[in-house]
């Protein structure tokens, strides 16, 4: 018996020491230097053969981890564009950390190697696609944005860069933020030229990051990584100019760069409607909006750093002063419960100046291996005034109904405070971890006004109503939440998560309406309207448990959770008629998550969640706001949770030989118990709360629960080379339906709408000397009522641009931008199609050409235009706003280039003369 005993136990010690695996741990840096290497390819092969056994990224630290190792003989090999092959011998019996390992840059005769190949312009790991920038040629000083808008599946989307087909949320820098959430800001502070790779992927939360359990918040992020040999030294770019009818530009950005210390200091003032410091004065872009004139100032400052081996801070203040001086022209066609129509139409202008300070901050603690700490405050405040009046006049296409003459003068008040904290720790045993994240925010409104309208009625008989009011608004409002999360592995490859969340909104509003008597100028009288004026206080507590499974393995990952939510909605009205409303929500939330790596470079990823949805304070607040007298809107108390269901699908494809690239993208959501408007069109005086009447053709908006509500959304994206003329082709298109419920008149009925788009681009890839980006883009839309369909119509619209810039001979330098819109099927007076035409004439000066004078000429046809549709549950409107038109300016700019001794000129002059290449007849082989 001791004997088999004996054998029984040998075995399985025999299988336990057969079964055991090992982590390979390891930093790679640049040789001669403190720079870390991110994404240099790490393979482990097999001794004997050089087969791959295994293989990973090095993060943005340089870091990289082999975990399930077997005992064992290896070769590691460690590649990076640009630098040696590194090859070290490896046997594996315990848990090796190899320390840092440094590769040095390859020295290559570009006289020599000059052979025919495509570099390769990117490749896919997991969710993330890595863009090789070295394989997109700019001008010598495009900024990020230029070199970002070449790649494939990156557009620009009413006003908004889009990657992939979702607007993108924040630009990291090396792993690290820049400028927070101002995409623009950061893109524009940024030379191409020191850019060496662009990653675009979905973030996780921070939640989601600490614990490894995706809980389905993502932001779409683009991540600039830097060339190893540009992180030390400082670059940037000044500008001023001065124009025709008193127009001015003046910016400067610059940055400081120092290893891991960056400082980014940026400034603007100008009045020809640059928001952000541009480093193209013809780029039109949302650093250039098309509503209203603005005057903008603007002050900016970013700053990262590690402090000593285990604390890294990015920090970023932004202050930004704009006046907007506005007028818009709208057309409104509301949706009736009958085929009878019901039209408004409105002139306003309006005067507003906006003072806004923001500050982002995050630090990063690691106080060892196990615990982490994550700290992210934000503060902003923000100070308006605004002087406006509009006109208004509802009628039902052949006789009006009603009049409005409105004036209104305001000052209004922001603060808001935000911040979170994260805590983990992992213990001993792997995939055990606890996580901890807490979240309070305050924040405080303040809004004063003054407002004269005179409103004058037709049915039955005409009348005429005078308004004369003060309003004073308070609002504040506070929150907090916490939670707690335990992960525990139940195998290699399966993991177990149990999740508890609390949390509680307190919002508080006050309003108070002052009828204003004027009988004696000099001493008006304040009489409190009590049917205008309300207190109101909102409490929103949650309580939520959630347990998940996941499960992994090399090709897929897939993740189960459900959640139980608890939820209590208290509301309070203090004046006039004090009541309590509480309610009580419970619901179950399942969500499942599904990644599946086919191959190397194609991935396909979906998500399933569902999600609950509290209404917002004015949503619930029962106060008439009389804004627009025509036009009221009280909030309802009454007000359930809406319940979401929400589909998304991503496939991604990509061909690193052929350079052709495939981006699919869909999105879906069924809403229960929706928040959608309600709308009451009077046909008679009704008394809609004590003492407000609401007239003859007037309206009244309030919020509901509907069922039915549908969206969907797809775009799909494909890129490819075209060697014959140098150059990247992009085509893509989309289809888009959204139902949306509403109520008029207590009828139940959709507006719906279809959608679908296609577009093209054509981007350069031939040198440094000449660049161009043409796209085009149409859109079919088609609209269609179920109460009404006298609004069912069809619209068109497409958009052309032409970016082209041409260095011609001996530095002088040709820029130009045209836009081009056509509209169709909109309302009368609003189908115009016009042309945008920005050019310059530039001259480089100095020796080494970094300075450049040109002479600019913005909207050269004056046929500069805005117009754009909305549709909503309970009409739709076209608008047209006013826009800055032509002037002629005078400008001079210059590049700051100073890097690191050893790299500064030499370096400089390469990457300026890295044209030649293609001048000689080839150009280097790189990979990534």
């Amino acid at each position: 018996m001791k004997i088999y005993f004996t054998l029984v136990l040998a075995l399985a010690l025999s299988l336990s020491a057969s079964a055991q695996r090992y982590s390979i741990v390891g930093k790679i840096q640049e040789a001669g230097s403190s720079n870390t290497i991110p994404n240099a390819t790490i393979l482990l092969l097999n001794d004997e053969d050089s087969s791959q056994v295994d293989g990973i990224i090095s993060d943005l630290e340089g870091r990289f981890e082999l975990k399930e190792v077997r005992e064992g003989d290896y070769l590691l090999k460690v590649q990076y564009l640009g630098y040696e092959n590194y090859f070290r011998s490896l046997s594996v019996s315990q848990n090796l950390d190899l320390g840092t390992i440094s590769i040095r840059q390859e020295d290559t005769d570009l006289e020599e190697v000059t052979v025919q190949a495509r570099r390769s312009t990117s490749q896919n790991k997991s969710d993330t696609t890595l863009f090789n920038a070295d394989a997109f040629k700019t001008m010598k000083d495009a900024s990020a944005q230029t070199l970002l808008e070449k790649i494939p599946g990156v557009t620009s989307q009413d006003g908004a860069l889009q990657a992939q087909g979702e607007n993108i949320g924040q630009i990291l820098v090396d792993g690290k933020p820049f400028f927070g959430t101002d995409v623009r800001t950061a893109l524009q502070n940024l030379p191409a030229e020191v850019i060496q790779g662009i990653e675009i992927f979905d973030q996780l939360s921070e939640k989601a990051r600490l614990s490894g359990f995706d809980d389905g918040e993502r932001l779409k992020t683009v991540n600039i990584i830097t060339k190893p040999n540009r992180r030390k030294g400082q670059f940037g770019r000044v500008s001023a100019g001065y124009g025709t009818d008193d127009r001015y530009l003046a910016g400067a950005s610059i940055n400081d760069f120092s290893g891991d210390r960056r400082i980014t200091i940026t400034g603007l003032s100008n009045n020809v409607n640059v928001t952000d410091f541009s480093s193209d004065p013809n780029a039109q872009d949302n650093a250039r909006p098309q509503n209203g004139v603005i005057n903008t100032n603007i002050l900016g400052m970013n700053y990262t750093d590690t402090w000593g081996d285990k604390i890294q801070v990015t920090g970023s203040y932004l202050y930004s002063s704009r006046e907007n001086i506005g007028q818009e022209i709208r057309f409104r066609e509301f949706v009736t419960s009958d085929d009878s129509d019901q039209l408004y139409d409105e002139v306003a202008n309006d005067v507003r100046v906006n003072n806004r300070h923001q500050f982002d901050m995050r630090l990063e603690y690691d106080i060892d291996e196990k615990n982490r700490i994550v700290f992210i405050p934000r503060f902003s405040a923000r100070f308006e005034t605004e002087n406006s009046d509009f006109s208004g006049e509802t009628s039902n296409g052949s006789s009006l109904i009603n009049t409005v003459e409105n004036m209104r003068t305001a000052e209004n008040r922001d603060f808001d405070i935000f911040n979170r904290i994260f805590y983990s720790h992992k213990f001993d045993k792997p995939g055990r971890t606890f996580t901890f994240r807490g979240r309070i925010s305050e924040n405080w409104n303040e809004d004063r006004a003054n407002r004269l309208a005179t409103n004058q009625y037709f049915v039955p008989e005409p009348r005429t109503e005078i308004i004369n009011q003060q309003i004073n608004r308070d609002r504040s409002g506070s929150s907090w939440e916490t939670g707690v999360s335990f992960t525990e592995a139940l195998s290699e490859r399966s993991q177990l998560e149990l999740e508890y969340e609390i949390g509680n909104r307190l919002n508080d509003s006050d309003q108070l309406i002052f009828d204003v008597f004027e009988e004696d100028p000099t001493q008006p009288e304040f009489v409190l309207d009590t049917t205008l004026s309300n207190t109101f206080e909102s409490k929103f507590l949650t309580q939520e448990t959630e347990l998940g499974y996941q499960y992994q393995t090399e090709k897929v990952r897939m993740q189960a959770e459900v959640q139980y939510q608890n939820a209590k909605l208290d509301n309070t009205q203090g004046f006039p008629d004090p009541f309590e409303l509480n309610r009580r929500f419970e619901s179950i939330q399942p969500s499942l998550r599904f990644n599946y790596q086919i191959t190397e470079n194609t991935s396909l990823n979906f998500d399933y969640d569902t999600r609950a949805n509290e209404p917002g304070l004015r949503e619930l607040q029962p106060v008439v706001d009389n804004s627009n007298p025509l036009q009221l809107y009280v909030g309802n108390p009454g007000l359930n949770q809406s319940f979401a269901h929400r589909f998304r699908m991503r496939f991604r494809s990509n061909n690193p030989e052929t350079d052709q690239s495939w981006f699919l993208y869909a999105f879906s959501s069924f809403v229960n118990n929706t928040v959608a408007n309600s709308s009451f069109i009077a046909d008679e005086a009704t008394e809609i709360q004590p003492g407000i009447i609401l007239e003859p053709g007037s309206q009244l908006f309030s919020p509901v629960n509907l069922d039915g509500y549908w969206d969907f959304r797809s775009w799909s994206s494909y890129g490819m080379p075209l060697d014959f003329i140098k150059s990247n082709l992009n085509i893509n298109a989309g289809a888009g339906y959204t139902k949306r419920p509403t109520l008029v008149n207590n009828e139940y009925g959709f507006n719906n709408s279809r959608r679908l788009s296609t577009g093209v681009s054509l981007s350069s890839n031939i040198s440094d000397q000449i660049d161009f980006n043409l796209w085009t883009r149409l859109s079919f839309n088609n609209v269609e009522n179920t109460l009404n369909p006298n609004l069912n119509n069809n619209f068109f619209n497409q958009r052309a641009r032409i970016n082209f810039n041409w260095i011609i001979w001996e530095g002088f330098i040709f820029r130009t931008d045209i836009n081009h819109q056509v509209n169709k099927g909109l309302s009368e007076g609003f189908d115009q199609s016009f042309t945008l035409v920005n050019m310059s004439l530039g001259k480089k000066i100095f020796n080494n050409q970094r300075g450049e004078i040109s002479v600019n000429v913005y909207d050269l046809f004056r046929q500069n235009n805005n117009i754009r549709r909305n549709i909503t549950d309970t009409y739709i409107e076209d608008i047209q706003s006013n826009v800055l038109q032509r002037y002629f300016m005078l400008t001079f700019s210059y590049n700051i280039r100073r890097f690191a001794k050893g790299t500064s000129e030499e370096d400089y002059r390469d990457l300026m003369d890295s044209g030649d290449e293609d001048r000689r007849g080839g150009r280097r082989y790189d990979n990534l």
